[in-house]
C-alpha cells in the first residue's frame, strides 16, 4: 500500500513539474524582442499575402487540439511517425506552413534556439487577429516544442465541417473548452475561406432549408452551387464570411442569424434542434461586437493554455520547427 501511494504521488509531483508556467514576460531576458519580429513578419505578410492571416490563425487551433498547444502540426512525417498533417482534417487544408517558416527564421535569426514554434504560433495568430481588424490579448508564453505528432487524436480531436452539433461540443468539451468558448472561438471563421469538399453537403444539403424564402439567400446559393458542383471542383473555395471575409468582425454571427453559414458546423450553432444554448449566444454576438471580441479573447487564452503535461515534459525548443532537433 505504502509503495503503491509513494508512486501515486511521485505520478502527481511529475505531472505538476511538467505544467508549465507561461508569463507575457517568459523572453524578457533571452529573446526581449521576439514579439516584435513577429509583428514585423506578420504586416509583411498583411501586405504582400492577407489571406495567409487567416492560414496562421487556423494553425495554431489545428495545433491546440492536437497535443495541447505544442507545434506538433509541423512536423513531418518520419519512418517512425505520421505526421498530424496527413489527417483529415488537416490534409489538403491547412495553409501557411512555408509562411510560417519564414517567420519561424527570422526570430531564430536574432534568438537562436531561444522560442519555441509553439509560442511563435501563439504570437502569430494573435497578430493575424489585430492585422484583420479584430482584438488585441497579451499572450502568456513558455511554451515547448513536442518530439513527436499525433496522426490518431488529429483525426480524432479536430472538428469537422459536417458534424453535427453534439459531435463538436464534445470535442471542445474534451480540451476542457466550454459551451461559450466553442461559439466564441468558431467566430474565427470571419476570416479565411472553405473548400467545396467541406461546404458541399450543406448547400445541397439544407440550406434552403435554414435561409427560408430570402432571395438574397437564393441568389448567394445560386453562386456557392456554380463555385461548388455536385461533382468536381473540390478545391475551389468561398469564405466562410461572404460580406465581409477578410475583417475580423461579428458579421459571421449575422450570416449564421440568417441562415447562410457557409459550413454545416457553423450553422448547427443556429439552427439545431440541440441549439437551445448556443443559438442566444449566437444572437448576442451578432448584435454585440464588443461582447464577441471579449469572450474571443477569453476564450483564446484558454485555449492557449491547454498542454499535454507528458509532451510539455518531453520538449524542446525546435530550431526548425518541421523536425526535432538532431
Amino acid at each position: 500500500m505504502k509503495i503503491l501511494l509513494f508512486f501515486l504521488f511521485a505520478m502527481l509531483a511529475m505531472t505538476a513539474l511538467a505544467q508549465p508556467y507561461l508569463t507575457q514576460d517568459y523572453y524578457s531576458g533571452s529573446c526581449p524582442s521576439v514579439v516584435d519580429i513577429v509583428r514585423r513578419e506578420m504586416i509583411e505578410i498583411a501586405i504582400v499575402d492577407r489571406p495567409k492571416l487567416a492560414s496562421i490563425l487556423r494553425l495554431h487551433f489545428h495545433d491546440c487540439f492536437v497535443q495541447g498547444c505544442d507545434g506538433s502540426i509541423f512536423l513531418e512525417s518520419t519512418d517512425t511517425m505520421i505526421s498530424e498533417q496527413e489527417a483529415i482534417p488537416n490534409k489538403d487544408s491547412i495553409k501557411g506552413l512555408d509562411t510560417f517558416d519564414n517567420i519561424k527564421t527570422a526570430v531564430e535569426a536574432e534568438c537562436p534556439g531561444v522560442v519555441s514554434c509553439a509560442d511563435v504560433l501563439a504570437i502569430a495568430a494573435r497578430d493575424a487577429v489585430i492585422l484583420s481588424g479584430g482584438p488585441y490579448w497579451d499572450v502568456p508564453l513558455g511554451r515547448k516544442d513536442s518530439t513527436t505528432a499525433n496522426f490518431v487524436a488529429a483525426n480524432i480531436n479536430i472538428p469537422l465541417p459536417n458534424q453535427d452539433l453534439g459531435t463538436l461540443l464534445a470535442k471542445f468539451l474534451f480540451q476542457g473548452l466550454s459551451l461559450q468558448d466553442m461559439v466564441a472561438l468558431v467566430g474565427a471563421h470571419t476570416i479565411g475561406v472553405a473548400r467545396c469538399v467541406s461546404f458541399r453537403e450543406r448547400i445541397y444539403g439544407d440550406f434552403l432549408e435554414t435561409v427560408g424564402l430570402n432571395p438574397i439567400s437564393h441568389a448567394y446559393l445560386f453562386h456557392l452551387k456554380a463555385l461548388c458542383p455536385e461533382v468536381g471542383g473540390d478545391d475551389n473555395t468561398s469564405p466562410m464570411d461572404n460580406i465581409t471575409p477578410i475583417f475580423f468582425d461579428n458579421s459571421f454571427y449575422q450570416i449564421l442569424v440568417r441562415g447562410e453559414g457557409l459550413l454545416n458546423s457553423d450553422q448547427e450553432m443556429y439552427s439545431s434542434l440541440l441549439s437551445g444554448d448556443t443559438k442566444p449566444l449566437v444572437i448576442q454576438y451578432a448584435a454585440d461586437l464588443l461582447l464577441f471580441y471579449k469572450h474571443f479573447t477569453e476564450s483564446m487564452l484558454k485555449m492557449g493554455n491547454i498542454t499535454d503535461p507528458l509532451s510539455y515534459a518531453t520538449g524542446e525548443v525546435r530550431r526548425k520547427c518541421n523536425v526535432v532537433n538532431s
